[in-house]
């Protein structure tokens, strides 16, 4: 037998053409592991591991792992810490002499960006953060996010009724229907349970985004079939069920749901911590007393809850390794403050004041502990601001970094 042919680290595809560009892609052969010298290899292309053409990490690939512990032992090399050693594994080979280069990080990708200002500065030329300054404390900093993440949350719930006050009445009737359909719910077409609580969570992407609002009012609005017979039984159509499953979008990337929490873990455990603070707004969050108190139902944010490995299809099989990183003490750090404040990086963060993902007050914690930072503060965004109106952000914060925004 012939000798097993070692993968090249990086490979340079064919140039090819779209509309006003031409492309040629470059995959890199990565260590899973950066601490193992004989670590398993795997592929990244364009996006961080684990997601996109990155060795995606997908409801059906993960099931090649044959327990729980081996899937969160596998699970635990896929956050910032490594997506930033990929990150220089590329720069090295792909930028000409290994010079620094700029980066741009949106959301996650902006906590990723002070991982790199705290790991490895030197590969930097300059950073660009859109709605993406991390909480830095050592710890698990989850109880903390979470806390401030329900207060903005319970205000976007109530602009959301103050914008639509007819949909009051109208998830009241949801909310009751699947409270009285066998079983708590009704089967979605993925196989999912659609429950009160469960309906609750369209508000993650809902709630945040610059048009959410409108797109959660529309899909209220065919949440019924119509009744083309007489006397027919009231039911949720199938178009909203369907709706609601490519919402979430949770059979495809399941990545999202596992690691979620594990984004704030420094040496310590999450312990489910969104489900822990839920507890304490459950006065709020209470989809069924809600509808029967005749108040309006709360929908929830970016969150994760043990449940949902239930009553989402695609999550059930990884239960009980979501609940092993749930536990998982021992997360390497992730940030090293002493680093950033003797930062010598230019860095130019956009910073959304109502920002449903990233808490304005914890980022602004956060960039009084990174040296030289400037910073724009908006309200004219959301968290989707980059998307929105991506040119105008973009030059915004090249202005700042190249001096054509005045300090003062």
């Amino acid at each position: 037998m012939g000798e097993t042919k070692t993968p090249a680290e990086h490979v340079s595809g064919s140039w090819y053409s779209v509309p006003d560009l031409r492309l040629r892609d470059h995959r890199f052969t990565v260590p899973l592991d950066y601490s193992l010298d004989t670590s398993p290899k795997i592929t990244v292309f364009a996006r961080e591991r684990g997601t996109g053409l990155s060795t995606p990490l997908t409801a059906s690939s993960m099931l090649q792992l044959k327990s729980a512990k081996d899937l969160a032992e596998y699970l635990k090399l896929f956050r910032a810490d490594n997506i930033v050693n990929d990150a220089e594994f590329i720069r090295v080979r792909l930028v000409p002499d290994a010079e620094p280069w700029t980066i741009l990080g949106q959301s996650f990708g902006g906590f990723c960006g002070v991982t790199y200002l705290s790991f490895a500065p030197k590969g930097l030329k300059q950073v660009l953060l859109t709605g993406g300054i991390p909480p830095i404390d050592k710890g698990c900093t989850a109880d903390v996010v979470y806390k401030a993440c329900f207060q903005q949350v319970i205000r976007q719930n109530e602009k959301y009724y103050e914008r639509f006050p007819q949909d009051i009445e109208l998830i009241h009737e949801v909310v009751q229907h699947l409270a009285e359909s066998e079983g708590g719910g009704v089967r979605l077409p993925s196989g999912g349970m659609l429950t009160p609580r469960s309906l609750q969570i369209i508000g993650l992407s809902g709630l945040g985004s610059s048009a959410g609002f409108e797109r959660m009012h529309y899909m209220f609005e065919r949440v019924w079939d119509p009744a083309i017979v007489s006397g027919a039984q009231k039911q949720i159509s199938y178009w909203f069920l369907n709706a609601f499953d490519n919402w979430l979008g949770f059979d495809t990337n399941p990545l999202y749901a596992l690691l979620h929490e594990s984004i704030y873990c420094q040496g310590a455990s999450s312990q489910w911590s969104a489900h822990r603070m839920r507890a304490e707004y459950d006065g709020q969050f209470d989809a069924i007393k809600a509808a029967k108190e005749g108040h309006p139902i709360f929908f929830t944010g970016e969150m994760i809850f043990p449940w949902m490995f239930e009553e989402v299809h695609a999550l059930r099989n990884f239960k009980e390794a979501a609940h092993l990183l749930a536990e998982k003490t021992d997360w390497p750090p992730l940030y090293d403050v002493a680093t950033l404040r003797n930062n010598k990086v230019p860095v130019a963060a956009a910073v959304y004041y109502e920002d449903l993902y990233v808490n304005f007050k914890l980022a602004m914690e956060t960039a009084s502990q990174i040296a030289g930072i400037r910073l724009w503060v908006t309200n004219e965004y959301m968290h989707s601001g980059l998307r929105d109106g991506g040119g105008q952000v973009f030059e915004h914060l090249m202005g700042l970094l190249n001096g054509k925004k005045p300090l003062f």
